[in-house]
C-alpha cells in the first residue's frame, strides 16, 4: 500500500510539472518598482502563466543595452512587460552620500530625453525578434524632494518612450499616471520614487491586467 501511495504521489508530481511547463512564459523586465510589484504578479497568474522578472535591477537603458541579451536568456517568451526610465532621468554626482550618488544640482543626468529615447528604440527593436507580446510601462512618478530626479521628469522620458511605442505598434501600460495616484497614499517615504508593500500590489493590477489580454491575444 506504501508503494502505492508513493508511485502516485510521483505521478503526480510529474503531471504537474508537466502542466507547468506548458504554462505561457512572461518576462519583467525592470528597475526596483517592478522588483517590487511583481511578486504580486506572480501571485496573479501563477495558474495561467510562468512569470520571470529579469535578474537584479534593469537599471537604465544603457544597463539593458548591455544585458538585454542575458536577460532573455534561451527561453521562448510569450510575453515581455518591460521599462526603463527612473535611472536614465536620475542626476549623479560621484561624490554625492546619497544611495546611488544621487544629486540633481551637481550631478549630471544619466541620459537626456534624446539618449532615452534612441536607447529605447534599439532595444524595443531588438525585442521585437523575440516573437513575444511586448508591452511597455510609462515609467513611473516622480515626487517633490527626490534627491536625484526633478519632479514630473518622468513625463518628459514618456512622451519620448510613447513616441516609440507608436512608431513600432507596442502596446501601452500607462503604469506612471496609475503610480501618481497610488503615490499619495502609498509612498514608501517623503521624496522616494519607490512604494510600500500595499502601493506595489496596486501597481501589480495594472501589470496583471495587460499581461492577462496579451495572453488572451496569443
Amino acid at each position: 500500500m506504501t508503494k502505492q501511495l508513493i508511485l502516485i504521489i510521483a505521478l503526480c508530481a510529474i503531471l504537474v510539472g508537466f502542466i507547468q511547463d506548458k504554462r505561457p512564459n512572461v518576462l519583467i523586465i525592470g528597475d526596483s518598482i517592478s522588483i517590487g510589484y511583481t511578486p504580486f504578479v506572480k501571485l496573479a497568474l501563477e495558474d495561467r502563466a510562468n512569470v520571470v522578472h529579469n535578474e537584479g535591477n534593469a537599471q537604465h537603458t544603457g544597463t539593458g543595452l548591455e544585458k538585454l541579451d542575458e536577460y532573455l536568456g534561451d527561453t521562448q517568451w510569450d510575453v515581455i512587460h518591460f521599462n526603463w526610465g527612473l535611472w536614465d532621468l536620475c542626476y549623479r554626482h560621484p561624490d554625492s552620500k546619497k544611495v546611488g550618488n544621487r544629486d540633481k544640482i551637481k550631478g549630471t543626468v544619466t541620459y537626456t530625453p534624446e539618449e532615452y529615447r534612441a536607447n529605447l528604440e534599439s532595444l524595443v527593436i531588438r525585442l521585437q525578434k523575440t516573437g513575444a507580446k511586448l508591452i511597455f510601462a510609462t515609467t513611473s512618478y516622480v515626487p517633490e524632494g527626490e534627491a536625484g530626479r526633478f519632479a514630473n521628469a518622468e513625463k518628459i522620458y514618456n512622451k519620448e518612450a510613447l513616441a516609440v511605442m507608436k512608431k513600432y505598434g507596442i502596446t501601452v501600460n500607462p503604469l506612471g499616471k496609475i503610480s501618481k495616484k497610488v503615490h499619495k497614499k502609498h509612498a514608501a517615504g517623503p521624496g522616494n520614487v519607490h512604494y510600500t508593500k500595499e502601493g506595489s500590489e496596486l501597481l501589480s493590477k495594472s501589470v496583471v491586467k495587460y499581461i492577462e489580454k496579451s495572453l488572451v491575444a496569443n
